[in-house]
């Protein structure tokens, strides 16, 4: 059997996770290479066993617990332009309800949509701004 350090076999497990990764396409496994990858430098480091391990768990649990974070926050992905292709464009509002929705026609489909402004929503083209649920949020 072949007689790797400690660092190797680190490396190779984070190697593993990154092509697992490539197939899957989530980003959560490349934060948990990243832990690995602390791992083989804490063994680099010639750290005990035990240390190399926390350092995986800490760095790979840490960064997944901060990517689930970012990804989660209310509005995230829904609201940005280079996420979310719908963010910036246009849709004409024929009424509004008196509690400020609507219901629009966008891309062949009927959406429920709110409005997002101070002023009081008026009939004509509005810019979708993001979305709350299943719901377009329009503005000027």
């Amino acid at each position: 059997m072949l007689d790797f350090a400690n660092s190797t076999w680190w490396w190779v497990a984070a190697g593993a996770l990154v092509a697992v990764e490539l197939t899957t396409g989530t980003f959560y496994l490349l934060m948990l290479a990243l832990g690995l990858a602390a791992a083989a430098l804490a063994a680099h480091a010639h750290m005990s066993f035990a240390i190399q391990l926390i350092a995986a768990a800490v760095v790979g649990g840490g960064t997944v617990a901060a990517w689930h974070a970012y990804r989660t926050r209310p509005g995230a992905a829904l609201s940005e332009a280079s996420v979310n292709l719908d963010v910036g464009e246009k849709v004409h509002v024929q009424s509004w309800d008196e509690d400020g929705s609507t219901h629009v026609q966008y891309r062949g489909a009927a959406w429920a949509a709110t409005y997002e402004g101070t002023d009081a929503p008026q009939p004509g083209v509005h810019v979708i701004r993001g979305f709350q649920g299943n719901r377009l949020v329009l503005g000027r």
